[in-house]
């Protein structure tokens, strides 16, 4: 009887320690799906305003576009026929001449800057169709290096590479993930520029740092790619309004690069976000899913 009595308590301790290990799991699982849901139902909300901004805009775009080329053509050639009449006047440098010379190089660059932005604008609006395979990471990284270091070096930008030991491979579009990792090293480097240029607080060592991770998210596997710079940083504010599209805090910007970027990571089922530290510099950073990806 003793030995009965003596499993029946064992029996309730084992039942009252198993649910109380089994409330907080069952809590934290519930939280963990709760995230996944608001996540997704976010990326939904983001994908549908995106295709209403496409439907919308996107025909007006092309309809200021082809009379736009056909404006540039015309100047060109109306540069051309000037270029003929001073001929005819023996190369004179009349004054009125070199003006209106001036006149027509400005409208023409003005043509193409607006041929330019909205050449942005039909990438960052138009459809997205991921042409996905297999890719390696690390790579991909090494590519995108080889083409940028130049510019970058001419600038006085150092970059540096730090990848994960593990070769990261995902299911991407290579070429719109390269697009969407030059768009952050160029705005990078434009800051950390601008920032000696002006006498700014920044991070001083003028270095971009691009590194790979893998990680696990709610026990997913994913890879992070960070695009370290030292400039200036950003605060909390501009923070907030980085990636709304046609917001920029350089002159001439077109405010287009960093959604862009975001609309592509966020096409592939991942996401894009920002750490800064003002007077320090900026890491931005590319989580992406490990086996799965938008088609």
């Amino acid at each position: 009887m003793l030995h009965r009595d003596v499993m029946l308590i064992v029996f309730w301790i084992g039942l009252v320690l198993g649910a109380a290990l089994a409330i907080p799991a069952a809590w934290i699982w519930s939280r963990r799906t709760e995230r996944r849901v608001r996540t997704l139902e976010q990326r939904a909300r983001s994908a549908e305003r995106l295709a209403e901004l496409g439907t919308l805009t996107g025909g007006l775009a092309h309809e200021i576009k082809n009379p736009l080329s056909t404006i540039g053509l015309n100047v060109q050639l109306l540069r051309e026929d000037l270029d003929e009449i001073t001929q005819s006047l023996n190369d004179r440098d009349e004054p009125g001449l070199h003006r209106l010379r001036n006149r027509f190089d400005l409208l023409g660059r003005e043509i193409e800057r607006l041929k330019a932005t909205l050449e942005d604008f039909l990438r960052f609006a138009g459809r997205v169709k991921l042409d996905v395979a297999p890719t390696n990471l690390n790579e991909l990284i090494h590519e995108l290096i080889d083409f940028f270091d130049p510019q970058a070096a001419e600038v006085g930008i150092q970059i540096r590479t730090q990848f994960d030991a593990r070769p990261p491979i995902i299911v991407a579009d290579a070429n719109l993930l390269k697009q969407a990792i030059l768009n952050l090293a160029i705005n990078a480097t434009e800051a950390m520029v601008a920032a000696r240029h002006d006498n700014v607080a920044h991070g001083g060592a003028d270095e971009l740092m691009i590194r790979t991770e893998s990680k696990r998210e709610f026990g997913d596997p994913m890879l992070n790619i960070h695009v370290i710079d030292t400039g200036p940083g950003v605060g909390p504010e501009t923070r907030k309004k980085m990636f709304q599209p046609y917001y920029s805090s350089k002159p001439g910007g077109t405010g287009l690069g960093l959604p862009t970027s975001r609309r592509i990571v966020e096409e592939h089922g991942g996401r894009l976000t920002v750490l800064s530290e003002p007077g320090r510099g900026t890491d931005f950073v590319i989580s992406l899913p490990v086996k799965s990806t938008s088609a």
